[in-house]
């Protein structure tokens, strides 16, 4: 009998083995391993990714695929709006999108955010089985000690010196509060009495203005002393320091401001405009550059259908120039130089997010008219923000043109970790005096443009940079050889 009932649940056990592989191991069993019942299909998790090296956060902008859509590897699942551009993101994987967990227009995505979630074609993509959030567990409470009551030490002035150093901010605090300075303990370098030396005895004076004289201390824990920020007296503390917000669906109100949300992009240009300004010393050259002969060659190009700018004559010199002198063509590395083998134009365009410098690459080794055409279809990929990160990233040289804009000329801001930067003016009609074939003088009408060098003074000094732009005049100047080139 024992016998019988042992056969009978082996057979029993055999079944349910052999009903699970009938169901897919695919499905069934992986279910079964990973959470020991079945609580819905297994999924393949999809993260924020990183598409450019300054990326730390993006925005969802737009989902390209629904969910229950069958994705194959290689389709474009979402649109990304990176700190540079709006990358569409691609599936590496099989299957079908089974969850969005981020919707579309969320902003400020950190990197390895969990997005959405896939299935393997054929598992029910409605059951999909959503990860539970990692939860963090609470910290350790160290067990209670009674306090005890500590006493304040008496801080002894420093010996007498020979005048007293301050900085400028503990200098005023001591003038408007009437301190003596001799009681202020310096802490700063070199014996400096620094702000917050001077605040922490302010705070511990009014704290002993405030302490009642006939009431007896008692036994408690040591008071912790205020911030520096709180001791800091305030100045027109009848009025808020800036002006109300105004109310989302209502008109504004007299003195109410409007908040706009900053973009990724923009958040990186500014951080890399300050890093510049504040960590390259900019060095500054100008000269002006006749364009007839730019002007002239284009018209005899545009009789052959041939369409190019003069901005893509300038890239051309500046290649050309930048292959003449190498030692302009470099980057700074945090120590020094480092020689660049490829020379790599940048080249400014403004969108609506914000600017941005796509790459014309090897432009030393491009002719006029393979510069026009790069050119254009990189600015038109910038302004409908379609650029691919190898489109934007590095570059040796930046060119930044706002002479379309009437802008005669001005000084740029050096792209890191490039060494120059060449700001373009619009051009002007000027009258010079000449000398015509037979030594006769003539009053000749030049078009001129200017330009100007923002260098890098850790890596082209101002003898390197005013060599460099003699080059780049002659260069300009002579079309014919930047066509031939």
């Amino acid at each position: 009998m024992a016998a019988s009932l042992r056969l009978g649940c082996q057979g029993i056990v055999r079944s349910l083995v052999s009903g699970l592989r009938v169901r897919g191991t695919d499905c069934g069993l992986r279910a079964l391993h990973r959470s020991g019942i079945w609580r819905g299909a297994p999924s393949v998790q999809v993260f924020m990714p990183a598409l450019s090296p300054t990326m730390e956060e993006g925005n969802i902008v737009k989902w390209l695929k629904k969910e229950g859509e069958v994705v194959n590897a290689g389709d474009a699942l979402c649109e990304i709006e990176t700190d540079k551009a709006v990358v569409t993101m691609d599936s590496s994987d099989d299957g079908i999108l089974a969850k969005i967990m981020v919707e579309e227009g969320s902003k400020n995505i950190r990197l390895g955010s969990l997005i959405a979630l896939m299935v393997d074609e054929g598992e029910d993509w409605k059951q999909v089985e959503i990860p539970k959030p990692a939860v963090t567990p609470p910290p350790t409470t160290p067990p209670s000690v009674a306090p005890v009551e500590v006493p304040r030490p008496t801080i002894q002035p420093p010996p007498a010196k020979l005048g007293l150093r301050m900085s400028p901010a503990a200098r005023h605090i001591v003038e408007t509060h009437g301190l003596d300075p001799k009681v202020i303990v310096p802490s700063g370098p070199r014996g400096i009495i620094t702000k917050e030396d001077v605040l922490r005895v302010l705070a511990e004076k009014k704290e002993i203005a405030h302490t009642p004289a006939q009431i007896a201390p008692i036994s408690k824990p040591e008071k912790i002393p205020p911030t520096p920020q709180a001791a800091v007296p305030s100045i027109g503390s009848q009025r808020p320091s800036i002006p109300p917000m105004s109310i989302p669906g209502k008109p504004n109100a007299a003195g109410t401001f409007s908040e706009i949300p900053t973009s990724n992009i923009r958040k990186v240009i500014a951080k890399r405009l300050t890093e510049s300004k504040s960590t390259i010393p900019h060095s500054y050259a100008s000269t002006d550059c006749d364009l007839g002969a730019v002007l002239r060659l284009r018209k005899e190009l545009a009789k052959e259908n041939i369409k190019v700018s003069v901005n893509d004559f300038i890239i051309k010199a500046t290649a050309m120039s930048l292959k003449q002198m190498p030692d302009v063509n470099v980057t700074w590395n945090g120590e020094g130089s480092s020689p660049l083998e490829s020379i790599d134009i940048s080249i400014a365009v403004a969108t609506n997010r914000g600017l941005i410098t796509p790459i014309i690459k090897q432009a030393a080794n491009k002719g006029i008219q393979q510069i026009a055409e790069s050119a254009k279809v990189l600015a038109q990929k910038a302004r409908d923000g379609k650029l691919l990160p190898d489109e934007y990233q590095g570059g040796s040289f930046s060119i930044s043109n706002l002479g379309m804009f009437g802008i005669t000329g001005f000084s740029a801001v050096i792209n890191p970790p490039q060494s120059c930067i060449l700001a373009v003016g619009r051009s002007r009609t000027e009258l010079a005096l000449a000398e015509d074939e037979e030594g006769n003088p003539q009053i000749l009408q030049k078009q001129l443009m200017n330009v100007t060098l923002s260098s890098d003074g850790r890596l082209v000094n101002d003898e390197l940079a005013s060599q460099f732009l003699e080059c780049f005049r002659t260069n300009l100047e002579n079309p014919v050889r930047c066509a031939l080139v």
